[in-house]
C-alpha cells in the first residue's frame, strides 16, 4: 500500500543526496518553537464577547513547570519531517537567519533524512521564532515573521519535485506567491497540495486564484474554510462546493473532535479521528501532521478514501507527546496502529 525504499546517501558536505526524483518539495516559513508550559494553579481561562481569553497575573512573576527549545518546526518543515519518516524523497525550501538557530534547523533535516538543497541562509536576518504557551491541553502562540527576501528557486530538469506541498508564510511573502503561481502554470505535471497559514487566508482567495487554480488538494480546518470562502460553519457541503469552485479537485475540511470531511469532486466523505489511547498532552502540530501524512498518501498512489485512513493515526500519535514533530510515525508504526483500529475506523460517505 505505501512504498518504503531506502532514498538517501550523504553527500560531502554533510548534507543529504537524493538518488531519485523528488517525490514532494515541502514551501513555507520556518520558525524555532519556544514551548512554556504553564502550571495549573498559575493561570486562568475566562470568556467574553470578544472570545476566550488566557489570564495571569499582570506585572508579577509566574512559575511555570516546564519549557523546551525545538528549532526547524513550522507547518512545512513538519511537513518535511513527517513525509521523510514516511519513506518519501522529500526536501525543503525556506529561508533562516545567519544564526545558530538557523544552523540547528538544517542539521535537523539532515538528521530526518530531509534533502536540503533549498534551505536559503540570509546572514542579515534572524530565524523565525515563536513562543507557545501552553496551558492543560490547549496552547496560544506568540508569532513574529522575519522580513526575509523570498525568492523561488531555479530548478535543473532533475530536480523538479512531483508534488509541491506549500503552507504558511509571511505578509512579506505577497510577490513570492506570484513566482510560485508562475511556476506552476509552466510545470502541469507537478501537483499542488496548499495548507494555507494565516496570512494566506487573510490575503483572500482572489489574491491568491493563481494558487487555488493549481491546487490538487486543499487543506484547512472547518472554521478557516469559513473564513477563506465566507459561507457558513454550519454547512460543510456548500464549503465544500465553495472551495472546489477555486480549482482544487480535491478538498479536505478537518473538525476537531468529529474528525474530517473530504471530497474528491465525486464522492464525499467522513472521517473520524483515530481513539486516543491516553489523554493528549498538547495538540500543537496535529493538523500539520493530517495534513501531511494525506498528502504522503496521496502522493505514492493512494486514493482519497485510502489516505483518510492514514491521516487521523499520526495526528493522534503528535498529541501524545510535546511539540510539533516527536510523535511523528513510521510507515510501520502507522500500520500496527491501524491493524489495531476499531471496527468503525473508516471513511463513510455523507
Amino acid at each position: 500500500m505505501w512504498e518504503n525504499e531506502s532514498k538517501q546517501i550523504c553527500n560531502n558536505e554533510g548534507g543529504m543526496a537524493k538518488t531519485k526524483q523528488l517525490e514532494i518539495l515541502c514551501v513555507g516559513d520556518t520558525v524555532t518553537d519556544i514551548f512554556i508550559k504553564l502550571r495549573d494553579d498559575q493561570a486562568h481561562t475566562y470568556a467574553n464577547e470578544h472570545g476566550d481569553w488566557l489570564a495571569i497575573p499582570f506585572g508579577g512573576k509566574i512559575p511555570y513547570e516546564a519549557s523546551q527549545i525545538m528549532p526547524g518546526h513550522g507547518n512545512a518543515a513538519n511537513a518535511a519531517v513527517c513525509m521523510s519518516r514516511l519513506g518519501l524523497n522529500v526536501a525543503y525550501h525556506t529561508y533562516v537567519g545567519g544564526d545558530e538557530l538557523g544552523r540547528q534547523t538544517i542539521r535537523l533535516m539532515q538528521k530526518e533524512g530531509v534533502d536540503d538543497r533549498f534551505i536559503h541562509i540570509q546572514t542579515s536576518r534572524v530565524t523565525n521564532t515563536n513562543f507557545l504557551i501552553n496551558y492543560k491541553a490547549e496552547r496560544t502562540i506568540l508569532v513574529k515573521h522575519e522580513d526575509f527576501d523570498y525568492d523561488w528557486p531555479h530548478f535543473r530538469a532533475a530536480e523538479v519535485p512531483k508534488w509541491i506541498y506549500f503552507s504558511s508564510l509571511s505578509e512579506n511573502a505577497e510577490e513570492y506567491h506570484d513566482q510560485i503561481a508562475e511556476w506552476l502554470e509552466a510545470h502541469e505535471d507537478v501537483k499542488l497540495a496548499f495548507q494555507p497559514g494565516t496570512w494566506q487566508m487573510k490575503a483572500g482567495v482572489e489574491r491568491l486564484k493563481r494558487i487555488y487554480a493549481r491546487t490538487e488538494v486543499v487543506i484547512m480546518n472547518r472554521e478557516e474554510a469559513a473564513l477563506v470562502t465566507g459561507g457558513s460553519e454550519k454547512d460543510i457541503h456548500d464549503l465544500m462546493d465553495r472551495l472546489h469552485s477555486y480549482g482544487p479537485t480535491m478538498v479536505v475540511i478537518t473538525d476537531g473532535p468529529d474528525g474530517a470531511y473530504a471530497s474528491d469532486g465525486h464522492r464525499r466523505f467522513k472521517m473520524p479521528l483515530y481513539p486516543d489511547p491516553a489523554p493528549p498532552v498538547e495538540r500543537t502540530g496535529a493538523g500539520d501532521a493530517y495534513a501531511s501524512t494525506m498528502v504522503a498518501a496521496l502522493a505514492v498512489g493512494n486514493n482519497l478514501e485510502a489516505a483518510l485512513q492514514w491521516a487521523p493515526i499520526n495526528s493522534m500519535n503528535v498529541v501524545q507527546h510535546p511539540g510539533s514533530q516527536a510523535g511523528l510515525l513510521t510507515v510501520s508504526e502507522l500500520e500496527k496502529w491501524l491493524a489495531k483500529a476499531p471496527d468503525w475506523y473508516h471513511a463513510t460517505d455523507f
